[in-house]
């Protein structure tokens, strides 16, 4: 692996079905690192990873997490563990946009996703 430097302000941000925007920093076989931002009010899609650690670094705004049945507030600093097959989702209840970092452990990919709300995978 060479050393490299991936400027935030290059990077693509997308919305995604389960009602955030990603912005991939980073992709190996071994981990994936994402920017995720969720508008105020908007909460996530109930979902969980197969066979995927997540761990959430928030760095801005303020927002409600789930994971399964353990709830709690998060705010810039916090660090959010999600065990592999265990339902999630977060809420912005703030007023600015809820920014954090989604590191996942193998890497993310779609086939390992799947929506709790709907019994499948997301389109």
């Amino acid at each position: 692996m060479e050393p490299k430097i991936i400027k935030d302000s290059l990077l693509l941000e997308v919305l995604t079905a389960e009602n955030c925007f990603i912005a991939e920093n980073y992709s190996s076989e071994a981990v994936s690192v994402a920017k995720a931002r969720v508008n105020p009010g908007v909460t996530t899609a109930m979902h969980h990873l197969k066979g995927v650690t997540e761990i959430y670094l928030i760095t801005s705004g303020i927002g409600k997490v789930v994971i399964d049945s353990l709830q709690s507030e998060v705010v810039s600093g916090d660090v959010v563990v999600i065990p592999p097959g265990v339902s999630q989702k977060i809420t912005n209840v703030g007023k600015t946009d809820l920014i954090f970092f989604c590191v996942c452990l193998p890497r993310f990919v779609p086939e390992c996703y799947y929506d709790d709300e709907t019994n499948g995978k997301a389109p």
